[in-house]
């Protein structure tokens, strides 16, 4: 099943895409309720582990991420990104769709558990759960009939309470861009509550982006006065 998502999605081209560009909007909830109108963004992505997010209509608000650092640049420098947000997206990036089928799956260490069918977002889907070598799970909720990712799962424990947090994401609206499906809708869970949503405009793959693309170097720290040349 894990295979015939990985070929609905586009085989050896989703395995083997080494960038991508996507353009679109993004909306962030609070209690499951959207603040304010929502923000333009452009992402950059280059394997393996490079990312950088340009915001609003001039492209100001810049987080970049380069292995396991993570920059935030705007009018007053570049300082590093706050522990607490660097955590969360690190966790993201390795649970996502493309890093559990791209590598997870390749891993002879990981455990796979076939978990039946049910619904997922009023479509019939296939459940399968994955285990890692250092105890992480993920569980992937397959379209019957396409077998494309209709959602994503995975636990964490908040380090403060202790207490299980869920985290999702749910796909819709899938195109075909260069022999990849992508979902142009996203929809990121917390604890069953809606967290942001994305929407997809433009999205290409293979760009040749350069590595200066995601340099990044800190100018200030957060809580001190920038310095002006």
């Amino acid at each position: 099943m894990l295979n015939q998502a990985i070929q609905a999605l586009g085989g050896q081209a989703y395995l083997n895409y080494q960038d991508m560009q996507q353009q679109g909007r993004t909306y962030l909830f609070y209690h499951g309720q959207p603040e304010g109108g929502g923000t333009q963004f452009w992402l950059f992505w280059k394997a393996p582990d490079k990312e950088r997010i340009e915001l609003t209509k001039k492209r100001n608000v810049i987080y970049i991420h380069s292995d396991d650092k993570g920059y935030e640049i705007t009018y007053k420098g570049t300082r590093a990104e706050e522990e607490k947000d660097l955590k969360d997206y690190l966790q993201q990036r390795e649970f996502s769709v493309a890093n559990v089928l791209r590598h997870w799956t390749r891993d002879p260490a990981v455990a796979l558990f076939y978990e039946g069918g049910t619904f997922a977002e009023n479509k019939p889907a296939e459940q399968i759960s994955l285990i890692n070598g250092k105890n992480q799970g993920v569980t992937l909720l397959l379209d019957s009939q396409t077998h494309l990712p209709v959602r994503k799962s995975y636990i964490l424990r908040d380090p403060e309470t202790r207490e299980r947090d869920d985290e999702a994401e749910v796909y819709a609206n899938y195109h075909l861009v260069q022999g990849i499906q992508v979902p142009y809708d996203i929809t990121r869970l917390h604890n069953g509550e809606m967290l942001r949503q994305r929407f997809l405009e433009r999205v290409s793959y293979n760009n040749n982006l350069p590595d200066s693309l995601f340099n990044a170097s800190v100018t200030y720290t957060a809580g001190e006065k920038p310095k002006h040349r």
